[in-house]
């Protein structure tokens, strides 16, 4: 029995007493009732007051000259509580306690020295004697603002000395890129951040101007060499890029250097909002591999695309796709009068109305679940809402998936173009803009060339137009450009799905080059070439320099903290059936215009006649719903000359 007494007996203290216990203890106190702050500070202020008694008794000198002491205490006492209530000294938290809490501890006691100085000069006036010494009154106030100040010192720094998660997880040492407001800002919030994810050693200075002083308590370094010989000489194993100073390629060397030595780079984009420090924080990411596309901002001409898009009502098909979604988030930032995003996938569109009911958006949307190959449904839709301007951007795309099932890519990719332009036409949509791809010039498979014939068709309907069919009064528009960072079935959600499977990351050939843009990108210059466009027109984007994918996985491996071969294997797996070695965004013919947009160039290719295309096209949709695939495929490369197949079986049409 008393032996179970005993470990009951330790148990308890072990566990009043543990580490945890304390933590929640400390955690609690910077949560404290108000009232229980002025007691504190009460208690704080009567501490000094004895000591001020004190000192001056050793010297023989008396703190207090009137008989009426306890008076005089009990008024001291009212009087500091009345400048805490002006000045709000117990409204913050404590663990928070910043420089303004200082000052307003400094106000505070300032305010009651002025009071009783007053108080003190009047009296000895009327009276002929002080009621106190002032020198001594002056002490008391400095070690009453002293001892209010430190404690909330104290507490503040024993709130970051037991938080700091040091225990199960090794926090990562890092050091902050930059001096500016932005990195001083970005410091202050990762050092409250919980749980806490950084260590920050110090700070670099691009331009080496502060050297010898510091910033935070914590040394500004000297980067004298390459930044990854600076961060092994400190033991530093990440970079917060956070000097908003810094142009794109300086960024790009800086990471590029970092991640040969397999250090960690972060980022963090310009603060704007300085007094939320968690969201300060909780914007430090990982560099993602869309920021080491180098690229120049875009810029926009907002008022032509406003004009187009403004009060109208605007059409989108394939909404619920990646590019289809993000053309809708555009879109409805120009305040159209209505917005139809149809897409035959429920769920994905059902998340884009989601999404789009939180955007305070004063636009109609109307979400609507519909087949381009059905021509009827399509007509129903025409009739119903009279679309002013239609974004095209339903399609099948996958190059392997296509090559096995040519009958599909036909009936969506051509056939529904076809249903979506002629109802344009018969409707009077004013403009039409078709998202096409880089896989339609010089097609090697094929869904490049059912997007090569979809561009064909809605050429064609523009230069019949061109040639007195009053009945088109429709400007037709292509936008061509090459591989989306981030969309569905693309490289890079790939490679991240395989690395965070521990690997292999595949690629199908070590030499293959691909050109790359984010999502957002591609859309932007969609609404600007839609906006230029006078019809007939197809637009290509500058893609910037191409990426060399066997390059695109080590960066994408180096991110995610490993190293390639290594940790994580490359596995060459050979080309699919249809891929190129690399893309062309011109057929052999073909040349180019500029536009006034840098990013944006027109492509001269040859037009079909209308009647001529329609009729092989009309013949290439009944061998899709009747015929086997040999023959679907034969009579795309009769429309489609340039079509040549790449590792596939339809090579041997070509022969």
């Amino acid at each position: 029995m008393n032996t179970n007494r005993k470990f009951d007996s330790t148990a308890l203290s072990s566990l009043l007493f543990s580490r945890e216990n304390f933590k929640f203890s400390i955690h609690n106190l910077g949560y404290l009732p108000r009232w229980v702050i002025v007691l504190i500070d009460l208690c704080v202020l009567l501490l000094s007051f004895f000591f001020t008694l004190l000192i001056f008794r050793g010297t023989g000198l008396d703190y207090i000259i009137t008989p009426h002491s306890i008076l005089f205490s009990l008024s001291f006492f009212f009087v500091n509580i009345f400048f805490f209530w002006i000045f709000r000294t117990y409204s913050g938290i404590i663990r928070h306690s910043s420089y303004i809490d200082a000052v307003k501890l400094l106000f505070s006691q300032s305010g009651v020295l002025v009071v009783f100085l007053f108080l003190n000069f009047s009296y000895e006036f009327a009276y002929g004697i002080k009621l106190f010494l002032n020198t001594a009154f002056f002490i008391n106030i400095v070690l009453s603002f002293c001892g209010l100040f430190v404690y909330r010192v104290i507490i503040k720094q024993t709130f970051e000395l037991y938080f700091s998660e040091t225990g199960k997880e090794k926090l990562i040492r890092t050091i902050i890129y930059g001096t500016d407001a932005n990195a001083i800002s970005v410091a202050n919030a990762l050092k409250f951040e919980t749980p806490t994810r950084f260590k920050i050693v110090g700070f670099v200075d691009k331009r080496n101007q502060n050297a010898s002083k510091r910033m935070l308590d914590l040394p500004i370094l000297v980067q004298k060499k390459k930044l990854p010989t600076l961060m092994r000489s400190i033991g530093a194993e990440a970079v917060i890029i956070a000097d908003k100073s810094l142009t794109k390629d300086e960024q790009l060397v800086i990471i590029d250097q970092c991640l040969e030595f397999n250090y960690k780079v972060y980022n963090v984009p310009k603060i704007t909002d300085w007094e939320n420090q968690k969201e300060i924080s909780q914007k430090v990411k990982t560099i993602q591999i869309e920021d080491l596309l180098e690229r120049k901002p875009i810029i926009l001409d907002g008022k032509l695309i406003s004009k187009q898009l403004k009060d109208k009502t605007i059409l989108i098909t394939g909404a619920a796709g990646s590019i289809g979604s993000e053309i809708a988030r555009q879109v409805l930032t120009f305040n159209p009068k209505k917005i139809i995003i149809l897409d035959q996938a429920e769920t994905p569109l059902h998340h884009l109305q989601l999404e789009t009911e939180t955007l305070n958006s004063t636009s109609k949307i109307i979400s609507l679940v519909g087949d381009i190959r059905n021509k009827e449904a399509m007509e129903k839709v025409f009739s119903r809402y009279k679309p002013q301007v239609v974004f095209h951007a339903a399609a099948y795309k996958h190059v392997p998936l296509m090559e096995q099932n040519p009958a599909q890519a036909i009936l969506t990719n051509i056939e529904g173009t076809k249903n979506i332009a002629d109802l344009s036409c018969r409707y009077k949509v004013k403009k039409f803009v078709m998202v096409s791809t880089d896989k339609a010039v010089n097609p090697s498979n094929v869904m490049g060339a059912s997007k090569r014939i979809a561009e064909k068709y809605v050429q064609s309907l523009q230069l019949k137009s061109k040639n007195g069919d009053e009945k088109i009064t429709t400007k037709f528009i292509t936008t061509r450009f090459g591989n989306v960072l981030g969309s569905n079935g693309s490289v890079v959600p790939l490679f991240t799905k395989q690395i965070a499977e521990g690997g292999p990351v595949t690629i199908t050939h070590a030499d293959i080059i691909r050109y790359f843009m984010t999502i957002p990108e591609a859309c932007q210059l969609v609404l600007e070439a839609g906006a230029m466009g006078n019809g007939g027109e197809i637009y290509i984007f500058d893609m910037g320099k191409p990426v060399k994918i066997i390059d695109l996985a080590r960066k994408m491996i180096k991110l995610a903290g490993f190293i390639p071969d290594k940790e994580i294997m490359i596995q060459i797996v050979g080309l699919r059936p249809g891929e190129k070695l690399y893309e062309e965004l011109l057929n052999d013919t073909s040349k180019t215009l500029p536009t006034y947009h840098e990013k944006i160039m027109i492509a001269e290719d040859e037009q079909d006649d209308y009647e001529i295309l329609n009729s092989s096209i009309e013949e290439l949709i009944h061998k899709a719903n009747f015929l086997t695939n040999d023959d679907i495929v034969m009579q795309m490369k009769k429309i489609v000359p340039e079509f040549k197949s790449m590792n596939s079986t339809f090579q041997l049409l070509d022969k």
